[in-house]
């Protein structure tokens, strides 16, 4: 559920560019500053490049995953700069000031101070595995026939792993959340399907993480029309897969956000040997949304009174562009109620949340799913106290936190999902 409210948000990896412009300029390298949007703050990199005589102009915004966004110079000296990005009705012009750049940036109608340092913009991921790791990885592909998608992701085999021991290892499979993403989750820096499988695997546990499909190695498959079921679709194929390896004794599923909710359509279906939810959803689309929306406007010092009803009468959905994770995708998902398959699924279950999420809030979504889980001593339903919906320690559980946290995800919650594994398995 990685919806945000600011326009810049919206932009696509898509519309990366670099737009040439025969001058020189003593502003050539990097300068990053934050804009703050009414309580959101967001990380802003202007990238300045001189090569073959031409100066190249390119924005990043970090905390949002955006990188070499396209721009078009009107003024370039050596102590001033004004480049422009018509495609999102956005400006920035800047003047040198005590060796910073003192200026603007502009989008549709709105106007907001930014001033940039000089340098690099650098993020500091401790959690983040390093290379050589001490176990054995393998690149893979397997397909959903029906919709004519190759996935393509990656096996990571416990350590000390023995093809050739009796005892098989566990495997679990990663599912991403919402929006098109690669097979570590990549966001704003951090990795955390990377990071779990590191984790996973120094405990014993192999894990396979893959592309969404179009993303990435990731091929073929319909994204303008494709729904949560799709995206189902994807990951039964990946767990037909591991079974078909013979190379592990039970397969699980982790599921993040939307793939929360992937992972009890799956062991709805039967599909799988266990599940873990983290941040699925336990409520009805549209309220899911509109309580989501209610906590962001919130924090935004803005009323927070919106309706179910009002939600799915907004301009937000009425205006919705075809495309990924557009009109279709949210049509179906407003009108999805989890009940049912939450009720169906018989396999253990872990189902965890962190209190300050935002985006499934957990004082919402966690007493439906246990109230409709079927009573086992193998589930377990947790709700860990400091922990946005990235299940980072966090303050306030705001969007804007996630870049900034170091944490890539709580080892508490690490710790926690390799112990109950264990435990059954």
């Amino acid at each position: 559920m990685k919806k945000f409210i600011f326009s810049i948000l919206l932009l696509l990896m898509a519309l990366a560019g670099k737009a040439q412009v025969a001058n020189t300029t003593e502003l050539v390298g990097s300068w990053n500053g934050k804009l703050d949007v009414g309580g959101i703050s967001l990380t802003i990199v202007l990238n300045i490049e001189q090569a073959e005589g031409y100066v190249t102009v390119t924005m990043d915004s970090p905390d949002q995953g955006a990188k070499g966004l396209g721009t078009d110079k009107e003024f370039l000296s050596d102590d001033s700069i004004a480049v422009k990005m018509d495609y999102l009705g956005a400006s920035f012009h800047g003047r040198l000031k005590d060796g910073k750049l003192d200026g603007t940036f502009a989008q549709r109608g709105f106007s907001f101070p930014l001033i940039l340092n000089r340098g690099k913009y650098e993020v500091h991921r401790p959690q983040m595995p390093q290379m050589p790791y001490p176990y054995e990885t393998e690149d893979v592909t397997f397909h959903n026939e029906k919709d004519g998608a190759t996935l393509a992701g990656t096996i990571t085999y416990p350590v000390g792993y023995d093809r050739t021991a009796k005892r098989k290892p566990v495997v679990v499979l990663l599912v991403s959340g919402s929006g098109l993403q690669n097979r570590d989750e990549e966001l704003m820096g951090h990795k955390p399907f990377l990071v779990i499988a590191d984790y996973f695997a120094r405990h014993g546990i192999a894990t396979l993480r893959y592309d969404d499909r179009t993303c990435g190695e990731s091929v073929g498959g319909d994204v303008a029309n494709a729904t949560t079921m799709d995206y189902m679709g994807d990951a039964a194929a990946g767990i037909d897969y591991l079974r078909s390896l013979k190379k592990f004794r039970k397969v699980g599923c982790l599921g993040h956000s939307e793939g929360g909710a992937i992972s009890f359509l799956l062991a709805s279906r039967k599909k799988t040997d266990f599940i873990i939810s983290m941040a699925g959803p336990g409520v009805k689309g549209d309220t899911l949304l509109a309580a989501q929306t209610n906590r962001i406007m919130q924090h935004s010092g803005m009323p927070a009174a919106m309706t179910t009803e009002q939600y799915r009468e907004s301009d937000e959905l009425k205006n919705l562009p075809n495309g990924p994770y557009g009109r279709t995708w949210m049509q179906w998902f407003i009108d999805y109620d989890p009940s049912a398959d939450i009720r169906k699924t018989r396999c253990p279950a872990m189902v965890i949340n962190g209190d300050l999420d935002c985006q499934v809030i957990s004082s919402l979504n966690l007493p439906p799913i246990r109230q409709l889980l079927p009573s086992s001593k193998k589930n377990l339903i947790k709700e860990y106290p400091s922990l946005n919906h990235l299940f980072q320690h966090c303050t306030t559980g705001q969007l804007s936190e996630y870049s900034s946290i170091e944490e890539t995800i709580s080892p508490e919650v690490l710790d926690d999902m390799v112990k109950w594994i264990q435990g059954f398995f």
